[in-house]
């Protein structure tokens, strides 16, 4: 299958503490190293490794961390000819705090990512068009991602929002999007209420819908997901795995759906897309980190034969 990735990325500057610190605290950490980051890029990775064949488009620094994630492209199999670079901007970096219960606390300065604009989805749209399917998330401007989702439909392709870092949407026609992929928390922002709020998740997904979204695919954590339509909703159970690092599974669950998705041919079974998508989740959260704890389809497809 084919699948676009309006993308982000951003070098991540990653340390170990045996805590998150409190506001005004200063702890000592350990294990300083330097990954690749952005929900964009972590979703390009992870599709590629399940076998699609990835399109992302995004905006870079012309710096050596630009050049260092053109270069994970190519070593992923992934074309860098959407990849503008820019001389006016930095590429993105993100600081991240983990502690050693796989916990973690994220900073972003998106840097070259706040020039992607509509233009360059433009400048991309034969390629995105050939695309079964179209994801993008929100470490990006909000009218380039939701142009990308216009443009892509417009061309017949299915359209994925994953609405992170979350922003109220209440304002906001979502008609151009098939599927919305918030967590719990982001859902709630995405209605504007407060992250915390008590309401229920069906609630909260049929006020997305009512907002144009064509289907709710939530996130729950250990709870699993849940997949909401104008008709129905579906519990998709977890799977228990030893959980060493959570950091990068949303993006690894968006990836496996879009991929499961692309492959079912217009079959539309998306609770059996959010399970492929979980058990591609549950294995990222085995290892640490966000790329090398990315699996191949091989090892996704011989986890879930396994566990049915």
């Amino acid at each position: 299958m084919k699948l676009g990735i309006i993308g982000s990325y951003a070098k991540a500057l990653v340390m170990t503490a045996d805590r998150i610190p409190q506001p005004g605290e200063t702890l000592i950490g350990r294990d300083y190293r330097e990954t690749y980051g952005g929900k964009g890029s972590d979703m390009a990775v992870q599709a590629a490794r399940l076998d699609a064949d990835v399109t992302y488009v995004g905006v870079v620094g012309d710096d050596n961390f630009g050049r260092e994630f053109q270069r994970l492209l190519a070593d992923e199999g992934i074309a860098t000819d959407g990849v503008r670079v820019t001389d006016t901007q930095p590429t993105g970096v993100g600081l991240i705090v983990k502690d050693k219960d796989a916990r973690n606390v994220i900073v972003v300065d998106m840097g070259a990512n706040g020039e992607f604009s509509p233009a360059d989805i433009d400048a991309n749209l034969d390629s995105l068009a050939g695309c079964d399917v179209a994801l993008a998330q929100l470490e990006i401007p909000l009218d380039t991602a939701l142009h990308a989702m216009k443009r892509c439909k417009e061309k017949g392709v299915t359209t994925v929002l994953n609405p992170a870092p979350a922003v109220p949407l209440t304002d906001v026609d979502l008609s151009d999007v098939d599927i919305i992929t918030p967590n719990e928390t982001e859902a709630r922002v995405c209605v504007g209420l407060a992250p915390d709020d008590p309401i229920g998740n069906e609630e909260i997904a049929a006020m997305l819908m009512d907002r144009g979204a064509g289907a709710v695919v939530m996130t729950l954590g250990d709870k699993g997901a849940g997949v909401f339509t104008r008709d129905a909703s579906v519990e998709v159970p977890p799977f228990s795995v030893d959980v060493v690092d959570s950091n990068g599974a949303g993006d690894s669950f968006n990836a496996g759906l879009c991929v499961a998705l692309g492959e079912q041919d217009g079959d539309g079974d998306l609770a059996a897309a959010a399970r492929f998508a979980s058990a591609v989740g549950a294995l990222c959260c085995t290892e640490w980190e966000t790329i090398p704890s990315y699996h191949n389809r091989k090892q996704v497809d011989d986890f879930l034969a396994h566990k049915d």
